[in-house]
């Protein structure tokens, strides 16, 4: 018998912090995982319309208050966050919402809480992000643990 649905591990890049062609390798949407493109990445930089985007002390923390007020507004049970200056990680639970629903509202007001801060930055995150599915107790609380512990 599978297991119910737990949560959603959700991450999120900063705008221009991993793009595609990285050295890491990355992510072509619906194609899956990429060898790195040096001339890929050189021509996405080469298309970006700011500067990368590396959150501050104060920013992430705007931002994690954000997170925390958008879940409880929605009545999603926000079980871990993490932001650091070019991603941040969300495991959360939120009955009867899709993950990109989930991802877009965090996102869309994180963005309003960041543009307080910074009114002329226009590009805060990358278009997408990953979206996982956690099923049973043992992955959410493995996902937590990652999250809070070992970033």
């Amino acid at each position: 018998m599978l297991a119910d649905l737990t949560g959603y591990f959700l991450t999120w890049s900063t705008y221009g912090t991993w793009l595609p062609g990285d050295e890491r390798g990355w992510i072509l949407h619906e194609d899956g995982w990429q060898k790195p493109d040096p001339v890929r990445e050189l021509e996405s930089k080469a298309r970006m319309k700011e500067d990368a985007c590396l959150l501050e002390e104060a920013q992430r923390q705007a931002v994690n208050v954000q997170i925390e007020e958008t879940c409880s507004h929605r009545g999603w049970t926000l079980h871990a966050v993490n932001f650091r200056t070019n991603h941040v990680h969300v495991v959360v639970f939120a009955p009867g919402a899709k993950p990109d629903k989930v991802t877009k509202d965090l996102k869309s007001w994180a963005t309003r809480r960041l543009k307080e801060i910074n009114p002329t930055r226009m590009n805060w995150w990358a278009e997408r992000g990953s979206m996982r599915q956690l099923y049973g107790e043992e992955a959410l609380l493995e996902t937590i643990e990652y999250v809070l512990e070992r970033q």
